[in-house]
């Protein structure tokens, strides 16, 4: 169920990446095969089937009888996120651009939700991240931080654990716990935390007092970590 989850994620319908499965496992098939394996109705069969010809997950193979075959995944996938790339470029060229910066105060849900935003914010950081994340966060996000040291950029980290990243500044709090805090290029700032027990939580802010007021913090509890090794 998860790998058909995963295929629909690449725009294929619920029958059509059952069907793709089906394909990719036991090769060249005909429509009714397909729906006996299955178990999907041949009408509905048939026009899945056309359906992966049209995005470009099989390939139809003439001869006494039409048979079906899937396209390697990584083909198919690959031509996928090409398209998408290609829509994205052409989107951004030409979307309007807001009037005004944003400054206010947003919410972000869900723990997939907080990776992604922290993902999103490593990746435009133009010279220095803070960051400070329990362990189990950073070795998600880890290749993202390795690459952005490797790009010449400075990442200071404060964690719960022992925790090591080439080329990173790393500070060992004294507490355990789930909080969140980024502050990137002294402009964008994210706040929160992820527990157990309540849906995880953060505030993402570009507002300028809100930055300096966890700068200030982050320096003082660094100031405090230093002393305390010292």
């Amino acid at each position: 169920m998860e790998m058909i989850e995963e295929l629909i994620s690449f725009g294929l319908t619920r029958q059509e990446a059952s069907i793709y499965l089906a394909l990719f496992t036991d090769g060249e098939l005909t429509g009714y095969e397909v729906a006996k394996l299955t178990g999907i109705s041949r009408s509905n069969t048939y026009n899945a089937l056309a359906g992966l010809v049209e995005k470009g997950a099989a390939y139809v193979m003439e001869g006494n009888v039409t048979k079906y075959t899937a396209v390697n995944f990584m083909e198919f996938s690959n031509t996928i996120i090409r398209k998408l790339s290609e829509k994205q470029k052409n989107i951004y060229a030409h979307i309007p651009k807001p009037r005004n910066e944003m400054d206010g105060y947003f919410t972000i849900r869900g723990q997939q939700h907080i990776i992604d935003k922290i993902i999103t914010i490593i990746e435009e950081t133009e010279h220095r991240l803070y960051i400070s994340l329990p362990v189990n966060l950073l070795t998600i996000i880890d290749h993202k931080l390795f690459t952005l040291i490797s790009s010449g950029k400075k990442v200071v980290i404060l964690t719960d654990k022992p925790y090591q990243l080439a080329g990173a500044k790393i500070y060992l709090t004294k507490k355990e716990d789930c909080q969140i805090r980024l502050i990137a290029d002294s402009q964008k700032v994210l706040t929160g935390r992820i527990d157990d027990t309540d849906e995880p939580t953060c505030l993402y802010s570009k507002n300028r007092n809100l930055v300096d007021i966890f700068k200030e913090m982050l320096k003082n509890e660094i100031k405090l970590i230093e002393l305390g090794n010292s």
